[in-house]
């Protein structure tokens, strides 16, 4: 009778850096939140002023997080999205930054 001869197991060891790869891959997304405080038109302005959007794609964001209750504003690396995050603070809204889903 021979012994099964056991080799180890690598499919869990590459799943789980194939998992980090794609977690880092993905890019991180600046969230502006529905508020009670401001003005449609207000929100639009921002987005305009800030991301130098043109007012249709400003309005229709804006749109999203009045009936949705969420927009993402913009993407890109981390740091990039915490600045945007800070900057939308600064004009009153809510916002929040997350890993694209």
């Amino acid at each position: 009778m021979s012994t099964p001869t056991f080799t180890p197991q690598r499919e869990a060891v590459a799943d789980q850096q194939a998992d980090e790869t794609a977690e880092a891959d993905r890019p991180w997304v600046t969230v502006v939140w529905n508020d009670p405080v401001n003005l449609m038109s207000y929100v639009t302005h921002v987005f305009m002023k800030v991301f130098g959007y043109p007012e249709e794609k400003a309005t229709a964001l804006m749109l999203d997080v009045h009936h949705k209750g969420r927009a993402v504003v913009s993407s890109g690396p981390r740091e990039r999205m915490e600045g945007d995050t800070a900057t939308l603070h600064g004009y009153g809204l809510w916002a929040t930054i997350q890993h694209d889903s």
